[in-house]
């Protein structure tokens, strides 16, 4: 019983950050986008081909989040806004980045010049998704050599999932991976989650995705 009291408890605690995150990230109007994938899946690949056609549209920030190195930060330095790492390292808590973490990243990002933010969380489909960071859109990135069971396996994650990013679809012939039965056993979880069937290889895909990034920012702009 004092096990799922203190889990409550940690919930409860990351629930009230988060809160202050989004307030904050709500008075610079700035939308952040948390992007949730098992390791490999390719989220570091997306961030950089999302930066390359969001280049003069958007002020874009991005947050790495990483149980050690800083090798991913380095791949998009050069190419947002601002960049902040997060090594979650041997804490506990190593599994995901969580609310206090954001919210200790934000101070060193210029909100007042900056549009979008992207959260590359830890790579995990089990912790990621019990913690609130203030964001607006949750995403999860499954690619094909993964197999087309992981909502099976990880259900939580894709149940809070605003969209569901398909990719290395340039591998769809060499994987036995079947959309069809994917998508189905998301949708059962999640009826309203978004899918974009995308390729970093090759570029399928990504115009659709940062279109539907690009009208979720200006919609959030415009409502403030």
């Amino acid at each position: 019983m004092k096990k799922i009291e203190v889990i409550q408890n940690v919930l409860e605690a990351n629930d009230t950050i988060a809160s202050r995150n989004r307030q904050l990230l709500d008075k610079h109007k700035v939308f952040v986008i948390n992007i949730m994938s098992a390791p490999g899946a390719g989220k570091t690949s997306l961030i950089l081909e999302t930066l390359a056609r969001l280049k003069g549209r958007l002020n874009v920030a991005v947050i790495e989040g990483d149980v050690a190195s800083t090798v991913d930060a380095e791949k998009v330095q050069s190419k947002a806004k601002a960049v902040v790492q997060i090594n979650t390292g041997k804490m506990p808590e190593s599994c995901s980045l969580m609310a206090v973490m954001i919210e200790s990243a934000l101070k060193d990002i210029p909100l007042n010049d900056i549009d979008l933010i992207l959260i590359e969380n830890v790579g995990n489909l089990i912790c990621p998704a019990e913690f609130a960071l203030g964001e607006h859109k949750r995403v999860v990135i499954s690619s094909l050599p993964e197999g087309d069971d992981k909502p099976i396996k990880y259900p939580l994650i894709f149940v809070d999932a605003d969209a569901v990013i398909i990719n290395k679809m340039d591998l769809l012939p060499h994987v036995d991976f079947d959309i069809a039965a994917f998508r189905r056993s998301v949708t059962g979880l999640n009826p309203k989650v978004e899918f974009f069937e995308v390729s970093c290889k090759t570029g399928e895909g990504i115009d659709r995705w940062c279109s539907w990034m690009l009208e979720r920012v200006e919609t959030n702009a415009a409502k403030r």
